[in-house]
């Protein structure tokens, strides 16, 4: 998997349509919905931590795990520039190691589908089962099959910022629904322009896929939502939340 060194560097300039503070509103009142108090709380692969300092903002005692130097490097910046306290561990998402439990555990922006394989993600959750209080809650999201097919497919972008031109390429493999992201970033420099590559794939899973590998994990699924809402999903849905419990939970 790739350690994004390059993209952190215009991770944020390239994901402005993200809807952060819509996220961090949505992710609350889904906790109040599952009437759960969100306590000790870990953001899994929480690239540059936009969504962590904006729950930390909101009250909420958390810290961030990423498997990028360079995109805790600005994490740890933006909570030093808010004159916020917030720990950041560097580590991989399937090789999670903590000093204790943590009640609630958030994955998003589509993390879980940057997982190299399944038995990546199965190691992932597990070692969120591992973390997670008995009364615990795991919430994250992921990108569909038709968001992969339809929407990303083999499709081309172009992003134009102060910072950065960037070409964005992807090839849709449909034996694995697997998305191959190839980005071309050119930055300016004196009158010319360096050029840097970064490759990552994405792999999509059934709803059926997924609670498999959440049952392999001890895990099982509470509810599923369309992304930013509580309604069910649709066939065309784009990514779709997961709401998570430890399987011997009542």
């Amino acid at each position: 998997m790739s350690s994004y060194s390059c993209f952190a560097d215009f991770y944020d300039a390239l994901t402005q349509n993200a809807e952060y503070e819509k996220r961090a509103d949505h992710l609350i009142s889904l906790l109040e919905k599952h009437r759960h108090n969100p306590g000790v709380t870990l953001d899994l692969a929480c690239g540059t931590g936009t969504l962590t300092l904006m729950l930390c903002k909101r009250g909420i005692d958390i810290f961030g795990v990423d498997s990028s130097t360079d995109m805790l490097t600005i994490a740890q910046q933006k909570a030093y520039e808010a004159d916020k306290t917030i720990m950041y561990l560097h580590q991989k998402m399937e090789k999670l190691e903590l000093y204790g439990t943590v009640d609630t555990c958030i994955c998003s922006l589509d993390s879980i589908n940057h997982l190299p394989s399944k038995k990546a993600v199965v190691d992932t959750f597990k070692g969120i089962e591992k973390y997670l209080a008995p009364d615990g809650l795991f919430v994250f999201d992921a990108n569909t099959i038709y968001k992969h097919k339809f929407i990303l497919g083999d499709n081309c972008y172009i992003y134009d910022t102060e910072k950065v031109f960037c070409a964005w390429q992807n090839n849709y493999y449909e034996k694995d629904n697997r998305v191959v992201i190839t980005l071309d970033f050119f930055v300016p420099h004196e009158k010319r322009y360096r050029r840097f590559t970064e490759q990552f794939s994405e792999y999509a899973y059934t709803r059926h896929q997924m609670k498999e590998m959440l049952e392999q994990a001890g895990l099982r699924i509470e509810a599923v939502y369309d992304d930013l809402s509580f309604s069910e999903p649709a066939e065309t849905s784009q990514r779709e939340i997961y709401v998570i419990r430890k399987a011997d939970y009542e």
